[in-house]
Parts: structure tokens; C-alpha cells; sequence
């Protein structure tokens, strides 16, 4: 079978492996369809992930074709169609006994940790597969993993009907947020300096649109609010400052939600948070989201299909990651196919 191998930083190819078989009682075998290219992708490829190793087969937003199934696995048959959750956790540490596998103190990832979902065939864990609507197609199904992110997110987050969200960043996951925190009732703001992707945060329910080249967005933000802030601040763009100013909008007992990876330090003084008394929370990969997010992928109470902006077959997944580092203004999400 084919596989795409990030051999070292900077070198991704398409290489020969031999197709993976059932060897346990619960091994589901996958012919993988469509995956979609994440951010952290990117930066493994580009070797600035601080927790990928090498070589890597990268890729985590999966979905295929049940091949073959153990003589254990019952919840899903040959035919189905399905997607893959990428996280293994230890079972063994707090995180995990506390209910939040995520945070798995020896936490492993498909794509990342070991190899991932950018190749022909895949062999996972029953537990980690999950069945989707036979008439979903295969590339809008890809962007099941990403909308588990933002379930994650938003259930962090604790949005409430009517609270001021301001969702900093238009990129696949500031959008998926957006969607997951319109379902909650949230009066959501989103910034970007990308009017592509501002003019798709409109059409998926945005309440209101700031472009930081336009206007100071924390001065739009309190007057949208009428001087109080935002109730709940989701730091998508993950930038030292981004995270300054996600403190300094936040309204008293609010909430800041912390995505990013980045090393880089930010400068905040425990004042704002003491005064204000807020909740400061990280939100990494899921807990348990799959089924509700599939259950709203099959009711299509969402539109994964306005963040899909290129389809490329895996074949062209270098031109696939030349559009997102030389052209990134034109990219929202690519999607992979397989077949």
C-alpha cells in the first residue's frame, strides 16, 4: 500500500509499506477514503511540533471503509463507512482515571506519536472507530475530528445561552468553534485578518465580524458588549499576545480557552485574573465527543462543507502544503482522497 512518510523535517514522500492486518479479536481494517490536513500536519512536517518524533506517517482527520472486523467487534460491519479517533491513552494515569484520556499523562496520537491515517489502509481498536451515515460522502466526513476539537472547546468553555463569545481566529477550528458555540446560543464574535474566512464565519451564523486591520478589535469587542467584555474568549490564532489580550477582554467570572503549543512566552499579570476571577483553561484533542459530533453530522446540523476549500488526491500532498505555507490566504481546510 501507499503511504505518506514525513521522513525527516522538511521531507514528506509517498512511500511502499505492506497493508496492515487484523491481529486482535477487536481490530477493525479501514481502507482509508479522505483525510483532512491539520495544523499540526504543518508543523510536523515543518519540524516545529514539540512532541512529534520521526519518520512519521502524519494524518489524524480519518475516515474509510470497513474492510474486515474481529471476531470481537459487533457495533460496526463490513460496508460501513467510519471514522477514526486518533488519541490512545495509558488507562492508568490520573488524567485518565479522572475521566479525561485527553490530558493522558503518556497521551499517544495517531499522526503524531505513532503513524497516523495518511495512508491507503489503517487497522484500529473497535473502541476508537465509529460507524457515520452511509449517505455522508467520504471528504465532508473527514471533518469529524476537527468538530470534535470545538466540542471540546465549547464544553470547556462552559458556553451559556446568550453569552458574548469572541472567537479570535477564522481557521478551521475558529469555525468549527463558532458552529459548536452557535448551538449553545453563544452571541459570537469572531476576528480574522482573512475576509474569506470572515465572509464564511457569516454564513455559518456569526453575530459579528471584526478584521484587526480595520478596527482595534478589544475597543470593538467592549462596545459589542456594552463595556463588559467577553464572557467567553477562545484563543484560536495561539500567539503570545493573542493569549494577553484573551486575559484583558475576558469579562469578570469569565472564561479564556488556551489552545496552542506554542513554547513562546506571554506576559500576564495575575491581577486581571485575581479581579476578574476567571477561568483560564487549556482544551487539548477530546473527551468522548465522536458520538455527539457524528450524531450532528448525520442530523446535518452542521456545515463542514464551507471549511473544505480544496480537494487534492494524497498523491499531491505537496501541493497541498505549498498552498498552505506560499498561499495561506486562499486555504481554509484540504481534504485528501484516497481512493
Amino acid at each position: 500500500m501507499k503511504a505518506l512518510l514525513v521522513e525527516k523535517p522538511g521531507v514528506m514522500t509517498v512511500v511502499e509499506r505492506e497493508q496492515p492486518e487484523i491481529q486482535n479479536a477487536d481490530d477493525v481494517l479501514v481502507k482509508i477514503k479522505a483525510a483532512g490536513i491539520c495544523g499540526s500536519d504543518v508543523h510536523i512536517y515543518h519540524g516545529t511540533s514539540p512532541v512529534a518524533t520521526y519518520p512519521r506517517v502524519v494524518g489524524h482527520e480519518m475516515v474509510g471503509e470497513v474492510l474486515a472486523v474481529g471476531s470481537e467487534v459487533s457495533h460496526v460491519d463490513v460496508g460501513d463507512k467510519v471514522v477514526i479517533e486518533p488519541m490512545i491513552g495509558c488507562g492508568e494515569c490520573y488524567g485518565c482515571k479522572s475521566g479525561r484520556p485527553n490530558a493522558c499523562a503518556e497521551l499517544k496520537v495517531r499522526g503524531c506519536h505513532v503513524d497516523g491515517g495518511f495512508q491507503e489502509y489503517f487497522v484500529a481498536p473497535a473502541k476508537a472507530v465509529y460507524r457515520f451515515d452511509s449517505s455522508l460522502d467520504y471528504t465532508t466526513a473527514a471533518m469529524i475530528e476537527p468538530y470534535t476539537i470545538a466540542a471540546q472547546i465549547t464544553w470547556r468553555a462552559d458556553i451559556r445561552k446568550d453569552d458574548f463569545v469572541f472567537i479570535m481566529g477564522a481557521g478551521p477550528i475558529g469555525l468549527c468553534v463558532l458552529e459548536m458555540a452557535k448551538l449553545k446560543g453563544g452571541r459570537c464574535i469572531v476576528s480574522d485578518y482573512n475576509e474569506q474566512r470572515l465572509k464564511i464565519a457569516e454564513e455559518l451564523g456569526a453575530d459579528y465580524l471584526l478584521n484587526p486591520s480595520e478596527c482595534d478589535v478589544l475597543e470593538a469587542v467592549r462596545e459589542i458588549t456594552g463595556g463588559m467584555g467577553s464572557n467567553v474568549t477562545i484563543d484560536a490564532v495561539c500567539l503570545p499576545k493573542t493569549f494577553e489580550q484573551a486575559v484583558e477582554i475576558t469579562s469578570v467570572a469569565g472564561r479564556v480557552m488556551c489552545l496552542g503549543f506554542t513554547q513562546d512566552v506571554s506576559r500576564i499579570a495575575q491581577l486581571n485574573i485575581t479581579l476578574k476571577e476567571l477561568d483560564v483553561r487549556g482544551s487539548r484533542h477530546q473527551t468522548y465527543k465522536f458520538k455527539e459530533v457524528v450524531e450532528l453530522f448525520n442530523r446535518r446540523a452542521l456545515n463542514p462543507e464551507k471549511l473544505i476549500s480544496h480537494i487534492l488526491p494524497y498523491d499531491e500532498v505537496n501541493t497541498a502544503l505549498d498552498l498552505i505555507d506560499n498561499r495561506p490566504q486562499d486555504v481554509c481546510k484540504i481534504v485528501l482522497k484516497f481512493d
